[in-house]
């Protein structure tokens, strides 16, 4: 079966070759829809054999769904350019065995990484994303942030893929205040309801979760460090919309 691969990018040229080559060991085509990069990215990508839309950037779902016109096959391989197919998720794929069942889409188990450091402790993992399904009848939300896919029958796998989206704590602090952001703008477009106290009562739940529950109190600084920026990272996000219901 036919196979299209999608990646949306936007100053990506660091990451994007690798992404584009991963792809075609399993995809006929590659799909690139890019925010009007001012670096290498379109270049690169065009240099690998892509093909390249340029697509003001939409919000996360919506730029995905705007892609998929452009492929031409229904099933999808949808990665970020900072993401590439693990050996287990690659042979599962490769052997045809999503085949073999009913499903539509698949959720994989994400292997996030701080330069060639796995997180795999504090919440981060297992973090089950979609990347691979059938747009006949999946497809993305339309959420702005962090999109979910909306399938018929989606499968929970123990297969992985690798990212690697950050090679500092600054541009880990950098991506998340950005999707702080969109994610209040989000929630103050659902008329999501928040009191004074959310920001603090979110953020300790989420210390808790990370620090005791998933496992960082046992990863020594890494743990605690990592633990502490989902903790603040949910207070800002519920700061922000607090802020934006004061200023509405």
């Amino acid at each position: 079966m036919a196979i299209s691969g999608l990646i949306i990018t936007f100053n990506e040229e660091r990451n994007i070759g690798q992404c584009i080559d991963a792809l075609y060991k399993l995809c006929e085509e590659v799909i690139v829809i890019d925010s009007y990069s001012i670096d290498k990215t379109v270049d690169i990508a065009k240099e690998k054999g892509a093909i390249v839309y340029s697509q003001k950037f939409l919000g996360d779902g919506p730029q995905r769904i705007h892609g998929l016109q452009y492929c031409k096959n229904d099933w999808i391989l949808n990665l970020d350019a900072d993401e590439i197919l693990d050996t287990d998720a690659y042979e599962f794929i490769k052997s045809d065995a999503y085949l073999k069942n009913d499903y539509d889409a698949y959720n994989f188990r994400v292997k996030n990484h701080l330069g060639t450091k796995l997180i795999d402790f504090a919440c981060w993992y297992p973090d089950y994303t979609c990347r691979f399904f059938n747009k006949i009848s999946a497809k993305p939300s339309i959420s702005k942030v962090h999109q979910r896919i909306q399938a018929n029958n989606i499968k929970n796998t123990n297969l992985h893929f690798l990212h690697y989206g950050w090679s500092s704590f600054f541009q880990i602090i950098s991506k998340k205040n950005q999707y702080t952001d969109w994610q209040a703008k989000q929630l103050f477009t659902e008329g999501k309801r928040v009191s004074a106290l959310s920001p603090i009562t979110h953020g300790l739940a989420s210390f808790i979760k990370c620090y005791f529950i998933k496992k960082g109190i046992f990863n020594g600084l890494d743990g605690l460090t990592f633990s502490l920026i989902q903790m603040f990272f949910s207070y800002m996000k519920y700061a922000k919309l607090l802020k934006l219901y004061r200023n509405k």
